[in-house]
């Protein structure tokens, strides 16, 4: 089996199902992982899970999938308008990052227009709710399978 893809959720996503159902729909996070893991598997991937509300401890997750995974999926929450550590961590990597987002950002507040880890990564996929995970894995493994 290949190298693990990393799947790195960063804060609040602990609370989804809870948190603003209308925006970010009912499933929880541990739906979202076992989604993830089913989904994976189709692709001959094991995934690396994780949440944090610290963004010290995203970057350190960033670093370990940089060297230790095949290929990096990021919902960075909140973080993903305002963390140039986040930006910088994914610069530093050289296994491709796909950003997702279970809402459309730019469908929602200015501020959330901004993104400092789209601008590292290999692609976006947003607005598609628990989904955006499945897409993000296929591009994960799309890339892969063309690099």
């Amino acid at each position: 089996m290949p190298h693990p893809i990393y799947i790195i959720n960063g804060p609040n996503l602990n609370l989804l199902g809870q948190r603003q159902p209308e925006i970010y729909g009912a499933q929880t996070l541990s739906d979202i992982e076992v989604m993830c893991v089913a989904h994976a598997k189709t692709l001959g991937y094991d995934i690396v899970f994780s949440q944090s509300n610290i963004e010290g401890e995203i970057v350190n997750a960033l670093q370990d999938g940089g060297a230790n995974g095949a290929a990096i999926i990021i919902n960075p929450a909140a973080y993903t308008h305002t963390s140039v550590a986040l930006y910088d961590a994914i610069k530093s990597i050289d296994v491709p990052v796909i950003e997702v987002h279970l809402s459309q950002p730019h469908a929602r507040e200015d501020f959330r227009h901004t993104s400092y880890v789209s601008a590292a990564a290999k692609a976006t996929i947003s607005g598609m709710g628990a989904r955006s995970y499945i897409l993000g894995l296929d591009a994960a493994a799309h890339v892969l399978s063309n690099s």
